[in-house]
């Protein structure tokens, strides 16, 4: 009888340790989806400040994928290879949430990158403005009133308050914000040198690009799926191939 007894206690020890086991082997292999699936295929950011506008508003979740190219039109987060935002102070978190932030489970809210709409890609000459105030790329004029932000009192930004005519060099993109007037972004570094190039600064690289906005997770209400506008299919190839440097034509933008 007593070692029937034995025999039972020592069934019940294995069946907790094989519980465990098998616990940690499924919770091991989700961590391990999690990252392949933050790392291929779907990563999720939050956004910092009002240059997106309405498109993301601040505090807002996105989703980006990193399956399908981007191409103009598309809102794209990007590493800051530049330094936009200087050498700014990460957020402080506590290991628990670095972990997580690394394995995709939350948001990472630290500054080393950005998101804005592609405008212009290897080779495009962008010039703002035409005769009617649109930005035109390789000579189409692009219609972004679907876009572009509105105020309380219904007045929307204008595509640029200040004019600019470059052509994008070889591997890399250039990049505006939705809300114009409240966004530094490509028009606002063209004076800026990187990488011994003389203005360089304002085109971010090819490939800083992590992946395409495809869906705002949060809050619920403002939830959304993005597509490229319609206005970009419209536009013609460029005339020459993409030079090595940029090309600026005119004054550069005060911003």
């Amino acid at each position: 009888m007593a070692s029937g007894g034995d025999r039972v206690d020592e069934e019940r020890g294995n069946g907790v340790g094989g519980f465990l086991k098998e616990t940690a082997i499924v919770v091991v292999g989700a961590l391990i989806a999690s990252t392949l699936l933050r790392l291929f295929l779907v990563q999720v950011f939050l956004i910092p400040s009002g240059s997106m506008e309405s498109t993301l508003n601040i505090n807002d979740r996105v989703a980006v994928q990193k399956v399908t190219p981007f191409q103009r039109g598309d809102v794209v987060v990007f590493r800051d290879d530049l330094e936009w935002l200087g050498n700014p102070d990460r957020f402080a978190h506590e290991p628990w949430q670095d972990a997580l932030i690394f394995l995709g489970l939350m948001p990472d809210p630290s500054a080393g990158h950005l998101i804005k709409r592609v405008i212009g890609t290897a080779g495009d000459r962008v010039v703002c403005c035409d005769v009617d105030g649109r930005i035109t790329v390789n000579g189409a004029a692009l219609d972004e009133t679907a876009y572009l932000y509105t105020d309380d009192a219904g007045v929307q930004n204008a595509p640029s308050l200040y004019p600019f005519d470059v052509v994008v060099p070889a591997g890399r993109i250039f990049v505006m914000g939705d809300h114009r007037e409240a966004s530094a972004d490509s028009r606002c570094h063209l004076s800026e040198n990187a990488l011994g190039v003389t203005n360089l600064g304002g085109f971010p690289s090819r490939d800083s690009v992590v992946g395409v906005a495809a869906v705002t997770l949060f809050p619920f209400e403002r939830w959304r799926t993005f597509s490229t506008p319609t206005v970009f299919g419209g536009i013609p190839a460029p005339a020459s191939p993409a030079p090595e440097r940029p090309v600026i034509t005119g004054e550069l933008p005060p911003c």
